[in-house]
C-alpha cells in the first residue's frame, strides 16, 4: 500500500489534506506504540462527518426514550412499549437496530427488576414498584446511536430507588474520566469504586462497546478496571458507557430464551447508558 503523503487526502475520508487532518495524531500514535501503549486502531477513529452521523442517530434514540417514558405506568405491557418505540423510530426516519439482530425478536430491550439486560418485550404488565430499563438503538443513514434509561413504576421501595440513583451516578463518574490520553481502565476503575462504596457490585459479563457504522465495534468497555490500564482514549473514538449495577452478586445467568440475562441471586439490577465521543478537551454525550 502506497504511503500517504502530507498533501494527500486523509485516510479517514474527511476530504481534508492529511497534514490538516490526522497527520499529527498518527505521529502521536506511532510514539505511543513505540512506548508499548495500547492505542486504538485507525478504523475506530471517526471523522467529523461520521461523528455527525452518529450524533443524528443518537438524537433519534434520545427522542424515543423521552417519549416512551410518558407511557410507563402500571398495567402497560412491555410489548406495548416495544410497539410504540418501533413505530416512532420509523416515523423519525430510522430503523430499530435490535430487531432481528443475531435473532433478537423485538425492537427494544425491556429489563425489569432482576433482569440485567437484553430483556425481551412480552405481554407482561408493569406493576407498582417495578424498576425497568429501556434500551434503544437507532440506525439512521447507516449510523448507530445507543442509550438506555431506568424508569420507576409507582411506589418502588427505597432500596430500589437507591439502586437506580447509584447506577446513574456510576455512569456519570465513568463519563467524567473520559478525555484524551486517559484509558478505558480509568473508566472502569471509577465506576467500580463508586458502586462498591455504595454497597453494590458491577456486572463483568457485559460492558460498553464501540459504535458507529456497526452496532458493536471495538473497543470493549469494561466497567471494572484499573487506572492506567487498557486502550488509550483519543479524539474521534465513539463508544458506549453502560454500567450494570447489581444489588447482590455481580454474577448473571442467561435464561432459556438465549437473551435475557438475570442476576444469579435474583436481586435487583439497574443500568444507564450513553453513546459518547472523545473530544479534544474531554467528551460529548451524543444521546442527550
Amino acid at each position: 500500500m502506497k504511503e500517504i503523503s502530507r498533501n494527500d487526502l486523509c485516510w479517514c475520508g474527511s476530504g481534508k489534506k492529511y497534514k490538516r487532518c490526522h497527520l499529527e495524531m498518527d505521529e502521536l500514535i506511532d510514539q505511543l506504540e513505540k512506548k508499548g501503549e495500547l492505542v486504538p486502531p485507525k478504523n475506530i477513529i471517526l471523522n467529523e462527518n461520521e461523528i455527525e452521523g452518529v450524533r443524528k442517530a443518537s438524537h433519534i434514540t434520545a427522542i424515543v426514550l423521552d417519549k416512551i417514558g410518558d407511557l410507563i405506568k402500571e398495567e402497560v405491557t412491555t410489548n406495548e412499549l416495544n410497539d410504540f418505540a418501533h413505530k416512532l423510530t420509523l416515523e423519525l426516519g430510522a430503523i430499530p437496530a435490535p430487531l432481528n439482530y443475531m435473532g433478537f425478536p423485538k425492537s427494544i430491550c425491556t429489563s425489569i427488576n432482576e433482569v440485567v439486560c437484553h430483556g425481551i418485550p412480552e405481554n407482561r404488565k408493569l406493576k407498582d414498584g417495578d424498576i425497568i430499563n429501556i434500551d434503544v438503538t437507532s440506525i439512521y443513514n447507516g449510523y448507530y446511536g445507543d442509550a438506555s434509561r431506568m424508569f420507576i413504576v409507582g411506589n418502588a421501595s427505597e432500596e430500589a430507588r437507591k439502586l437506580v440513583k447509584v447506577a446513574k451516578e456510576c455512569l456519570e463518574v465513568g463519563l467524567n474520566e473520559i478525555k484524551p490520553f486517559a484509558t478505558l481502565g480509568d473508566i472502569g476503575f471509577a465506576i467500580n469504586k463508586h458502586a462498591r462504596k455504595e454497597g453494590y457490585q458491577v456486572v463483568r459479563e457485559y460492558g460498553g462497546h464501540g459504535i458507529g457504522h456497526k452496532f458493536h465495534e471495538e473497543p470493549f468497555v469494561d466497567h471494572v478496571g484499573n487506572k492506567g490500564d487498557g486502550m488509550i482514549l483519543l479524539p474521534g473514538m465513539v463508544f458506549t458507557v453502560e454500567p450494570m449495577i447489581n444489588q447482590g452478586t455481580f454474577r448473571c445467568k442467561v435464561l432459556k430464551d438465549g437473551w435475557t440475562a438475570v442476576t444469579a441471586d435474583k436481586k435487583l439490577s439497574a443500568q444507564w447508558e450513553h453513546t459518547v465521543v472523545v473530544t479534544e478537551n474531554g467528551y460529548e454525550i451524543l444521546t442527550k
